[in-house]
């Protein structure tokens, strides 16, 4: 679980990164949990993009994602959501 000052801190670090998933209409496919999955082991921390014609609520949605990959919800704001998993091989990121 991560701390306020924790969370802080990766906001400032995901602030500059590009999002790096875009979830559509279609929703939440098992491919796109597994291409997650593998991305937060390399980069730790990503950003999503829900677009606007995803109609499910952002905050169900970025806790079925954290739920299904394991990972801590950093932030979800407008359309984005900012997910954070501690990597188990490629650690990059220290937190505070």
């Amino acid at each position: 679980m991560l701390t306020g000052k924790q969370k802080r801190f990766l906001r400032s670090k995901a602030h500059n990164i590009d999002p790096t998933f875009q979830i559509g209409k279609a929703g939440l496919g098992d491919n796109m949990i597994d291409q997650l999955k593998d991305i937060l082991e390399n980069r730790e921390l990503i950003k999503i993009h829900v677009l606007q014609n995803n109609f499910e609520d952002k905050n169900d949605l970025a806790q079925s994602l954290s739920d299904a990959t394991h990972s801590e919800i950093v932030q979800v704001i407008g359309s984005m959501i900012v997910l954070y998993k501690e990597s188990q091989d490629n650690k990059q990121i220290q937190l505070p």
